[in-house]
């Protein structure tokens, strides 16, 4: 037991002494991970596992280190668990972050949301920002440490039980707000007992109204890799007959438009998604299709549009979401007189 005990420490120190080696390794694995997940490899499998199996450990924290030191005799110093969750959350951020930054829209709100998880993910490898300014911190370590369980668990959900975006987002943030609530006493120990139930009412309202915003959360397991208008599709090929950026409405009435799309999704992932049609940023029409994962280019699929307004001139997008409402990717086409 000293031998492991020496080599944990070890490893420890030298982290400590190089903790950008932690952060490259991280983010090298994340971006393994992102690679061999559409092959359902298990390397992205065991990964996603240990890194859930981490954070389960982390929660039972202070349980599991009295249950080692009674059994082992072994005192787990705070600094190794200090240390322990900071490398968690570190490889959670850096793991997740190449999924994401695969599927982030720009122009899109949820730029906003994956520019978050690179601020919380530099913060993360800077140690005079992560434990002299963010540790001192109860509530903004809390909100940390919280943010970062959900968005690993938006990655690793869609991985392991092939749970579509949809439920992997609902499950991620019933499940931050969970583990929050252990945390609340810990953030006012003193204060009286209406203060509680007040704190879970507002965390509970502030849950609410992220589910409001959750096309701003870029679709981690999914990935638009082609999308095309045409006014045919070769079906025996799946491929579009030629690609449309502007026509006019005689030719948009007589003949109509194909949204031919590749999505790539995990293997044994099936979702449904929308081709939402909209003039003008105004929705005109929301078309319904599945997808199945595996395949390397995307699963393809099309929807075919006939029925359009009458007045049909303006600038046209068709945007690919979830049922969620969360963005995969979308193209533009302008319809002339």
């Amino acid at each position: 037991m000293s031998y492991f005990k020496n080599l944990i420490t070890k490893f420890i120190m030298m982290m400590q002494k190089r903790p950008g080696l932690l952060a490259v390794f991280a983010f090298c694995s994340g971006v393994a991970s992102y690679v061999l997940v559409e092959r359902k490899e298990s390397f992205s499998q065991i990964i996603a596992i240990l890194l859930l199996v981490s954070w389960v450990w982390l929660i039972v924290d202070n349980w599991l280190r009295d249950k080692v030191e009674q059994r082992f005799g072994v005192a787990v110093s705070p600094n190794f668990m200090r240390f322990a969750l900071q490398m968690v959350q570190q490889e959670s951020l850096f793991f997740a972050l190449p999924f994401f930054l695969a599927v982030t829209s720009w122009n899109h709100p949820q730029a906003i949301f994956t520019s978050l998880i690179i601020l919380c993910a530099f913060i993360s490898v800077v140690d005079p920002l992560y434990y002299k300014k963010l540790a001192k911190h109860s509530i903004f370590f809390t909100v940390f440490h919280n943010f970062a369980l959900f968005v690993v668990i938006l990655v690793t959900l869609p991985i392991l039980l092939n749970l579509t975006t949809s439920q992997s987002l609902g499950v991620a943030l019933i499940t931050a707000i969970i583990f929050t609530l252990p945390s609340l006493g810990n953030l006012m120990p003193n204060a009286r007992w209406w203060r509680f139930p007040l704190l879970v009412l507002l965390l509970c309202i502030l849950s609410a109204g992220l589910w409001q915003l959750r096309s701003w959360v870029p679709p981690a397991a999914l990935r638009l890799t082609d999308i095309t208008l045409s006014h045919q599709v070769d079906v025996e090929q799946r491929k579009p007959v030629g690609s449309i950026k502007q026509l006019d409405t005689h030719s948009l009435h007589e003949l109509g438009l194909y949204s031919w799309t590749a999505v790539k999704a995990p293997r044994g992932l099936n979702e449904k998604v929308f081709h939402v049609w909209l003039l003008n940023n105004n929705v005109v029409d929301r078309i319904a299709l599945n997808i199945t994962g595996g395949r390397e280019q995307g699963y393809r699929a099309w929807t075919h549009k006939v029925n359009f307004p009458a007045n049909s001139v303006g600038k046209w997008q068709v945007q690919v979401v979830t049922e969620s409402g969360q963005l995969i990717g979308l193209t533009k086409f302008t319809v002339t007189q």
